[in-house]
């Protein structure tokens, strides 16, 4: 396959090299406006490709054209969040970042699957399927596995266990509305509600709402990258091997859980198509009216961009 990661940045810079070193693409071009940022990342990259034992091409360009015929295109690019600010106030300023990207890429790839990782991420994730005119089920946003991935951590360091042996599912718009499915979280099968008590368990839910902005107020000057790049490779992974992952991404729900047309987190199987089904699990009556809440707060950011996409 050959994979483009838009936006040179940390986020995309590291997906980049994890992409190559898991050997998911034989090209993977890493393109930015700025000059000399993704060539040099992307040769400094592919020099590592002799240690790192990978023999992918890595490509670094500004211009779209050398993302021609890309099976996946990884979308990064836009303005990260500072301290204070929400996930929405990027809304309008990425929206407009995110329509020109996805235009450029349509213009030198036929049928890609697009992922998305920029912010506010569910409704940019709506932007690209707009503006690209491709299936649903080939537009896709990372944010659950990485607010999954958040609270995993934290409960495995709450319990002193291994996050292998965590389950679990967070779903909703990537923000503070996010709904972690604490019914379907256990270690190793065993339901989470029988290792700690629910006040502990509310505190993670808590932080796990807050994880982005937690490394945020720590960074001062940027926000997180390893984890989200490590999301979006997982994400690209099942795809490319079709490996058929159940994990809670971005899609546009037709109905399941009550919510029609939104783009919004829910456990998907990712396979060589994309989304090849929307799993509707069974949710407590407060989860269930949490994740359309959430939906709602998406629907009507939505909405807020109608001119922009006119």
């Amino acid at each position: 396959m050959k994979i483009t990661v838009i936006g040179a940045g940390n986020v995309g810079a590291t997906a980049a090299l994890r992409i190559a070193e898991k050997q998911l693409a034989r090209e993977v071009v890493l393109i930015d406006i700025v000059e000399g940022i993704p060539q040099g990342k992307a040769l400094d990259m592919y020099e590592s490709g002799p240690v790192a034992l990978f023999d992918t091409k890595i490509k670094g360009s500004n211009d779209y054209s050398d993302s021609a015929d890309s099976d996946i295109v990884l979308i990064t690019a836009g303005l990260a969040r500072k301290p204070g600010m929400s996930r929405e106030d990027l809304l309008q300023k990425n929206a407009s970042i995110i329509k020109e990207v996805t235009s450029q890429v349509m213009k030198y790839s036929k049928n890609p699957i697009l992922i998305m990782v920029s912010n506010p991420l569910d409704v940019m994730t709506y932007v690209a399927r707009q503006i690209s005119g491709l299936p649903e089920e080939r537009v896709i946003g990372m944010a659950g596995v990485l607010d999954t991935a958040r609270f995993r951590s934290f409960i495995a360091e709450e319990l002193h266990v291994s996050m292998q042996d965590i389950n679990a599912f967070v779903l909703g718009g990537h923000g503070d509305s996010m709904v972690p499915v604490v019914k379907y979280t256990n270690v190793a099968g065993i339901p989470i509600t029988e290792l700690m008590p629910m006040e502990k368990i509310n505190a993670i839910v808590e932080r796990t709402k807050n994880g982005g902005i937690e490394i945020v107020n720590h960074l001062k000057t940027g926000s997180a990258f390893y984890a989200p790049a490590a999301s979006a490779v997982e994400m690209i992974e099942s795809i490319v091997r079709d490996r058929k992952r159940i994990l809670p991404c971005t899609t546009c729900l037709k109905g399941q859980f009550g919510i029609k047309d939104v783009y919004c987190g829910a456990p998907v199987k990712l396979g060589r198509g994309g989304v090849e089904q929307i799993m509707e699990i069974n949710l407590s009556e407060d989860e269930l009216k949490a994740l359309q809440q959430s939906a709602a707060i998406v629907e009507k950011n939505c909405r807020n961009l109608d001119t922009l996409l006119a």
